[in-house]
């Protein structure tokens, strides 16, 4: 099957990040096999209860070859905006292929998984390394626990493999990212009705905790100190949302919720930021969680890896982009590039597609990176 057949199987799957991934993985996993690849799967269930499945494949054996990392979850299609078709009914019209992860990133696994069978029946010198995990939507526990648990990830590491993360970049190669933090900051109250004093607004002891993150974050964004200006924009884009989950306007708040997402840069301190929001908390008797924290990417532009995958891709200069990839959490890997088809601005939209000339490249790409590290 060539990458837009193989895209257009994937994307029948619900892969919904809140849901379990079994059904694709295990289909990955026989494609895999049927490939005259030794898979290996990691599996743990998330907080709710669903089984999440990671999968590895290798072919060959010896030291180098070509590691590639993808993620076979999705984000929720509840705002799918098409009429004539569902988000997991793929649908090719005007050179596009319609579907929810079509982009992000059932195409870029698509063209994987073509280009390694276009060399199944050819002998390697190096091997040639798959991985496909869960969760990258939500907070990259797969990866982690493929860098933890995996034994072909720590046999590519050892190896010292060439390595690809496959998120879209229009097949232009990334060295370098942001990162990402979670904070969950919580103010305890009591439900009661308003024109009582039985109970206690959780929102009142939120506000002074809310103006001082306001403080931090216009300093983040007027700071060089907390600028890099390698990054399109330059600042760690600090967001907050806030929730009381009140049912009626006539409640007080039992619980107010403050979410602060940032994205680190390869120079932020992230441990001065972290700790400021802790202490501000703890000074307003609120709940303070670190959800999750994954650093940034950085890799050298300069290195011979990158330029040889500049001349097999793109051709266009490398460069850095704001947004994060499991390249995140598999720091182990020494050359590490981000390279995938179809472009980011397309990903979780309610019409998500990927160009079928982009699937294309992207399997003749990935076809040359197998042909120069592994063939």
């Amino acid at each position: 099957m060539n990458s837009l057949e193989h895209a257009q199987q994937l994307i029948r799957f619900d892969s919904t990040c809140h849901r379990s991934n079994l059904g694709i993985s295990d289909y990955v996993e026989q494609l895999l096999q049927s490939l005259s690849c030794e898979t290996e799967r990691i599996e743990y269930h998330d907080d709710n209860g669903e089984l999440k499945v990671n999968v590895l494949g290798k072919r060959g054996s010896g030291q180098k070859g070509l590691a590639w990392f993808g993620h076979t979850d999705v984000v929720v299609s509840d705002d799918w905006a098409i009429k004539e078709h569902g988000p997991f009914e793929p649908t090719v019209r005007d050179g596009r292929l319609y579907g929810r992860g079509s982009t992000d990133m059932k195409g870029p696994i698509a063209c994987m998984l073509a280009a390694l069978e276009s060399v199944r029946d050819q002998d390697l010198k190096h091997p040639i390394y798959i991985s496909c995990s869960s969760d990258e939507e939500i907070n990259h526990r797969g990866a982690i626990e493929i860098a933890k648990r995996s034994q072909i990830y720590q046999q590519l590491v050892q190896g010292d493999a060439y390595g690809i993360v496959g998120e879209p970049t229009e097949l232009d190669v990334v060295y370098a990212h942001k990162g990402g933090c979670q904070i969950f900051v919580t103010s305890r109250g009591k439900a009661a009705h308003s024109s009582t004093r039985d109970g206690v607004n959780s929102n009142w002891a939120m506000i002074p905790f809310l103006q001082e993150i306001k403080t931090l974050y216009d300093a983040t964004e007027s700071d060089e100190h907390w600028m890099d200006r390698e990054f399109d924009p330059p600042t760690i884009c600090l967001n907050l949302g806030i929730n009381d989950h009140t049912q009626a306007v006539n409640i007080t708040a039992p619980q107010s919720v403050c979410t602060i997402c940032f994205r680190p840069m390869p120079q932020t301190d992230v441990d001065e930021l972290i700790r400021r929001v802790s202490s501000s908390a703890a000074q307003h008797g609120l709940d303070f969680e670190l959800r999750s924290r994954n650093p940034a990417f950085h890799r050298d532009p300069e290195s011979d890896f990158v330029r040889q995958c500049v001349t097999m891709a793109s051709e266009r200069p490398a460069r850095t982009v704001a947004y994060g990839s499991e390249a995140s959490n598999f720091c182990d890997v020494r050359h590490l590039i981000v390279l995938g088809p179809g472009n980011i601005l397309q990903a979780h939209k309610s019409d998500e597609w990927i160009s079928l000339e982009q699937l294309e490249k992207g399997e003749q790409v990935y076809l040359l990176l197998l042909e120069q590290f592994c063939l």
